[in-house]
């Protein structure tokens, strides 16, 4: 008799970080593109870097970057394509944010990105073969299933 183990919890810890974690970039990207809108963002950041001596361009890239990064790495998290290379993004993401953080105030409350941090890591930890609600794994199929 075979008998074939499947991770049903573990399947679904991934795929609910990915999801929740995917859901968080992805509407904080939109919002700052689409509602607050990026002038008002790099206003909002460039004067407290601007006291420590940051060019406006840095404020201006970072404010492009990571917004975009957040939406476009945030909606394939969800649906889970590309899924390792969204979230490198989103580690970058998270990266710069703390080094503009930090320069502002080196002691900043680390509430709204901490559990994102988190949830990156364990991501990252977990075996691909527990995110099988994704674009990835029916790629991953699809090839294998041709490749016969």
């Amino acid at each position: 008799m075979i008998t074939l183990f499947i991770p049903i919890r573990e399947i679904n810890a991934v795929l609910f970080a990915r999801v929740f974690l995917g859901l968080l970039f992805f509407l904080q990207g939109y919002d700052k593109i689409f509602r607050v809108k990026i002038s008002k963002v790099i206003e909002e950041i460039h004067t407290p870097l601007a006291e420590r001596g940051v060019p406006e361009f840095f404020s201006a890239f970072g404010a492009y970057l990571t917004s975009f990064i957040e939406l476009i790495a945030g909606s394939t998290l969800i649906i889970g394509f590309a899924t390792y290379w969204s979230l490198y993004l989103l580690g970058f993401d998270m990266l710069f944010a703390a080094l503009a953080f930090g320069l502002v105030q080196p002691m900043w409350d680390m509430r709204h990105i901490f559990p994102r941090m988190a949830l990156l890591i364990f991501l990252l930890l977990a075996p691909s073969q527990w995110d099988v609600v994704s674009v990835d794994y029916m790629w991953s199929l699809i090839k294998f299933i041709r490749s016969l």
